[in-house]
């Protein structure tokens, strides 16, 4: 067999075909990606600046006829500059990993080689896959946690410089339930999010729940039968998750996500946000850190190898993103408790 540094010597694995090739692996979006919530773009450099136009409705006082009108106040302006972060994963793969390794059915070793890269580089894409899932439930929450859970990258409500609306307590294990009152919750969620949107139109509600929320909410006297009826065979059809309930104008879902014990959606919680508003939610990739791709527009993933120059004995790779995913008006984001 030859040298590996041989064999990696080969256009199959310059940076622009590895590249490629993990932006086509399998993805594994999550539910969050799974909703197309979130704009996608490339950016060929390592920050962003977010301009916000706060523009406001005020009511006018009445004045005399003939008398100086109100000053009229214009709209206000603020930048602010958020740098992408940088997320990135190593691993090598020594020459007796690829000894004698063919692919099936064929002599060809390099064939054999890039399978074995291939699927080393797929479980590295997955790991990325899921830690921007991780974001972006950050990003639904106005909160973007690292991958401990713990470290904030971003409070997206101190960035913008706005209050999150207290939570509400939807009280869903009530002894004694008043009729309607999940109802009233609802709507107390949708006149806090219409009075952020403004003009702005949205297509539904939804909701990321945990599955102690989930549980409770659906056996709830006010919601089970509408979980029953919609789970007889409609909603399904629709193409709705099988643990979401649709009530009062709020898509409920139960929100599937832990990675090394880091839970997605914490225990007894649920995040609220609108769906179809253009430009609401939004993932950003900045170029990789690489003299190849200096101030390119950025691609989801980016892939690279390096072989062992002095003895040829391993050959080191590379996955990494540089995602920033943001709301650009983080005080629609609602949360809710249990109890």
């Amino acid at each position: 067999m030859p040298n590996i540094a041989d064999i990696f010597n080969n256009d199959a694995f310059s940076v622009m075909n590895l590249t490629d090739a993990v932006n086509k692996l399998p993805y594994i979006p999550g539910r969050a990606g799974a909703l197309n919530l979130f704009e996608e773009s490339g950016v060929s450099t390592t920050s962003i600046a977010i301009e916000e136009r706060d523009g406001t409705l005020e009511l006018v006082p009445t004045t005399q006829r003939g008398a100086p009108g109100t000053p009229n106040t214009g709209d206000k302006r603020k930048m602010r500059t958020l740098r992408i972060p940088h997320i990135c994963l190593t691993d090598f793969i020594p020459a007796d990993e690829v000894q004698n390794v063919r692919q099936f059915g064929s002599d060809n070793a390099l064939a054999g080689v890039q399978q074995v890269v291939g699927d080393r580089m797929s479980g590295m894409a997955s790991k990325i896959d899921a830690t921007i899932e991780h974001m972006r439930l950050g990003a639904i929450k106005g909160v973007i946690l690292n991958s401990n859970g713990t470290d904030t990258i971003y409070d997206l409500f101190s960035e913008f410089g706005v209050t999150q609306y207290d939570e509400i307590d939807f009280d869903l294990d009530a002894a004694s339930p008043k009729s309607g009152d999940v109802r009233k919750k609802c709507a107390d969620v949708q006149r806090k999010v219409e009075d952020v949107l403004g003009a702005a139109v949205y297509d539904h509600i939804h909701a990321f729940c945990s599955s102690q929320f989930f549980d409770d909410l659906v056996d709830h006297p006010e919601v089970r039968k509408a979980y029953e009826l919609q789970n007889q065979g409609a909603y399904l059809i629709a193409g709705h998750a099988r643990r979401s309930v649709s009530y009062a104008g709020i898509v409920f879902e139960e929100y599937r996500g832990t990675v090394n014990g880091v839970k997605f959606i914490a225990d007894n919680k649920a995040h609220f946000f609108p769906v179809g508003v253009p430009g609401l939610f939004k993932t950003v990739f900045a170029p990789a850190d690489y003299v190849e791709t200096v101030n390119t527009l950025g691609l989801p993933r980016y892939a690279k190898q390096a072989p062992d120059t002095k003895f040829g004995k391993f050959v080191e790779l590379e996955v990494q993103a540089n995602p920033l995913t943001y709301c650009t008006r983080p005080k629609v984001l609602i949360k809710a408790k249990r109890t």
